[in-house]
């Protein structure tokens, strides 16, 4: 027979349930609390008691009462203990739970990561490249036309002397520069088969010899595990690899500096449209492309991939047919297989190359030219008919949009190309509105650093006319990374901005402008000094590395070091000592243009050290003794007897010193000033009575030869004869 529920114990129910979990969320506040402050810890524990007493349900036929208490205890593993205390009703079972671990705020001892390294580095920067890659939009069809159309793109190639150049313009600058036929010829993309000449497990690395002097290296991030047959064993490079095994590589880094040459064993060929992947599974389309053209080629590669094999499409694919992605497919899948088969014969012996990437020249047509060119201008017949072939063969439809240079000049002079490229090997570049960029290279990263100079702007305050200044240099800097093909960790230095919104308008306007850069990229975030940080891949050798050499007396760093300290290198312009900088007046004298004959101190810093010292030497005694002899006569100019009666002596009985030779030594006082008034007085009457003036006899004075000399400052000056101090007169002030 039915019967109804009963209302009153269906809401006592849910009262109780509602009770229980009230309780519930309050002893969970307060375990929180008790971590938090260990001092309250045994009265937590007592309420925690009491509360879980109470949680257990009891059945409405008059079953038996079933309870669970939890107390704590000391040790780190969990117990359940059947029974209780005397008070506890039957089947009780008590749960004794270890306390919770303390957590050290420092850890002081080095902490291993369980397995490999590089796998685990591997695994967070896929990581961080799938949340990266779902925050990033695809464009749309209006966006990719849009973009496409706002740059004018154009390929100059010119071969000169077995020398093969490549230039991309983009709007007339260059932006994208390409060498080959040097020593500096690239391997990424070549397939060897290398020896292993050593395997280091603390590094997990081994060395491959592949043939090319220097071995390369091979991380435990790059090995090919499935073709490892480790059959569910450890992912350990050591188990993997063993010396003297052969092992099927690729190159993917060229070799930089005292690194060797970077290897992986995950092999991938480049085609035109697409990059095929033996052994892949996924299939990846370029995220230039807009969203409709994406949709199309997926659908087209969906029923015509091999098993065991996955592809990449490229952004040259936009646009292809399905007869151009088969073949293409075909054509990868048909080198593939050679070079399976010459890894495989007895007759390969390690190391030794399977597959050699084409020349520079059809690998970058291959690879950069596209429908976002709309010419390329090649000079040069052998260059002229490799790209024609190349083009008639794999893409048709741009046969059209080449052209060959018949001009007698130059093409690299004629479009300005030789002296951007002189440009960019400069350490400084100017930015057109006055600012300028310093890139620095050094082992670890690159450091670009922002300056104004003298860019000023026009109105508006610091703040806008700083932010102006970034945002041409965002976009400058860009294009230098392309141009010098820069990679590694770069830190770019921009000047301070006040504003988060102008911080980010300068951020989004870098990273549109690395939109154009082929190269994968990442931006960082911005560090709490106000620095950009960001990676880009290093593919080959830099611009500056092909066009120069270290230098042989500073080994590359830039300085010559001496053992011994310098004179007059404590500051000013390098190269020039204290005494060779002009003063101020004759900088003054410079800028006013004066044309006024004047002993020029650019002789001085011209002439050899020697004379400039003794000139210098001699123009100072030349000035004390002019000061001593002004200062240290006998009586002042006024004291001394008319001298209007006097005739004028022969040039025989002329004392040394007086008339023009006193006018040619420029304020020196004549030898007879100084003596007394009865010599001037015998040569008056002499001259009144007609007779011949005859020259005074020379009286020796050895106090006035003694008082000849004057030490100034350490300095022994020797004064003109008749000039001697006298210490009975007070020196006269030489009128200024």
């Amino acid at each position: 027979m039915f019967h109804a529920p009963d209302l009153d114990e269906l809401r006592e129910a849910a009262q109780q349930r509602a009770a229980r979990r009230r309780e519930a969320r309050r002893r969970q506040q307060e375990e929180n609390a008790t971590a938090e402050d260990p001092g309250d810890g045994a009265e937590a524990e007592a309420a925690e008691l009491a509360e879980e007493a109470d949680e257990a349900e009891q059945s409405t036929g008059g079953g038996v009462t079933s309870r669970r208490r939890r107390r704590r205890r000391r040790g780190d593993v969990d117990m359940e203990l059947v029974g209780g205390s005397d008070d506890d009703p039957p089947n009780t079972v008590t749960r004794v739970r270890a306390p919770r671990a303390a957590e050290s705020a420092t850890v002081d001892e080095v902490v291993a990561v369980k397995g490999s390294t590089r796998l685990e580095a591997k695994k967070q920067r896929r990581r961080e490249s799938r949340q990266t890659g779902r925050r990033r939009q695809v464009i749309t069809e209006a966006e990719f036309l849009a973009r496409r159309e706002s740059v004018e793109r154009r390929m100059l190639v010119r071969q000169k002397d077995n020398r093969i150049q490549i230039g991309v313009l983009e709007d007339g600058v260059l932006a994208e520069h390409f060498v080959s036929h040097t020593q500096q010829d690239s391997l990424i993309g070549n397939v060897y088969v290398g020896k292993v000449q050593n395997v280091l497990p603390s590094m997990e690395a081994a060395f491959i010899d592949i043939g090319r002097g220097r071995n390369a290296v091979l991380y435990a991030g790059e090995v090919n595990w499935d073709a490892s047959r480790l059959e569910g064993g450890p992912r350990r490079i050591e188990v993997a690899l063993k010396s003297g095994d052969s092992v099927l590589v690729q190159v993917t880094k060229d070799p930089v500096g005292h690194k060797g040459a970077r290897l992986t064993s995950q092999i991938s060929l480049p085609g035109r449209y697409l990059v095929y992947v033996p052994g892949g599974s996924m299939t990846g389309i370029s995220r230039k492309l807009p969203d409709v053209e994406r949709a199309r080629l997926k659908k087209i590669l969906k029923d015509r991939l091999p098993d065991g094999a996955g592809v990449i499409v490229r952004t040259a694919a936009e646009g292809a047919s399905e007869q151009e992605l088969t073949h293409d497919i075909n054509r990868l899948r048909a080198q593939w297989e050679q070079i399976q088969e010459r890894a495989g014969s007895t007759k390969t012996l390690a190391p030794e190359m399977l597959y050699a990437e084409p020349d520079l020249t059809i690998k970058t047509v291959r690879d950069v030219f596209n429908e976002d060119f709309t010419t390329m201008v090649v000079q040069g017949d052998e260059a002229w008919d490799n790209i024609e072939a190349y083009v008639t063969y794999v893409a048709p439809d741009l046969l059209d949009r080449l052209q060959k240079w018949d001009e007698d000049e130059d093409l690299f002079v004629n479009q300005r190309v030789e002296e951007q490229i002189q440009k960019a090997l400069e350490r400084k570049v100017f930015l057109p509105s006055g600012g300028s960029l310093v890139i620095d290279r050094t082992e670890a990263m690159t450091v670009v650093d922002v300056n104004t100079g003298k860019f000023t702007g026009s109105g508006g305050n610091l703040e806008e006319t700083v932010t102006k200044n970034n945002l041409e240099a965002a976009e400058e800097i860009v294009r230098q990374l392309r141009l010098r093909d820069i990679g590694g960790i770069i830190v770019i230095d921009f000047i301070d901005m006040v504003l988060e919104s102008n911080r980010d308008l300068v951020l989004r306007r870098l990273v549109e402008c690395l939109g154009r850069d082929r190269t994968k990229h990442q931006v960082a975030e911005v560090t709490s000094l106000g620095l950009v940080q960001m990676t880009r891949k290093r593919m080959g050798t830099g611009l500056l590395e092909v066009f120069s050499e270290p230098c042989e007396h500073c080994a590359g760093r830039g300085v010559v070091v001496h053992d011994h300290p310098l004179e007059g290198r404590t500051g000013g312009v390098p190269g020039e000592t204290r005494d060779q900088r002009p003063n101020r007046t004759d900088r003054k004298r410079n800028r006013r243009g004066q044309g006024e004959q004047q002993p020029a101190r650019t002789e001085a810093r011209s002439a050899e050290p020697d004379a400039a010292e003794k000139a210098k030497a001699e123009a100072a005694r030349t000035a004390f003794a002019t000061i001593a002899a002004a200062t240290h006569h006998e009586a002042p100019e006024e004291a001394e007897p008319p001298r209007a009666e006097e005739p004028a002596a022969p040039a025989e009985s002329r004392p040394e010193g007086s008339g023009r030779s006193r006018k040619k030594r420029r304020g020196k006082r004549s030898r007879n000033r100084g003596q007394g008034a009865e010599t001037a007085a015998e040569q008056q009457d002499e001259g009144d009575t007609g007779s011949p003036a005859e020259p005074a006899p020379a009286v020796e004075e050895p106090a006035a030869e003694q008082g000849s000399r004057l030490t100034i400052k350490g300095e022994v000056i020797e004064l003109p004869q008749g000039h001697a101090p006298s210490p009975r007169s007070p020196p006269s002030r030489v009128p200024a």
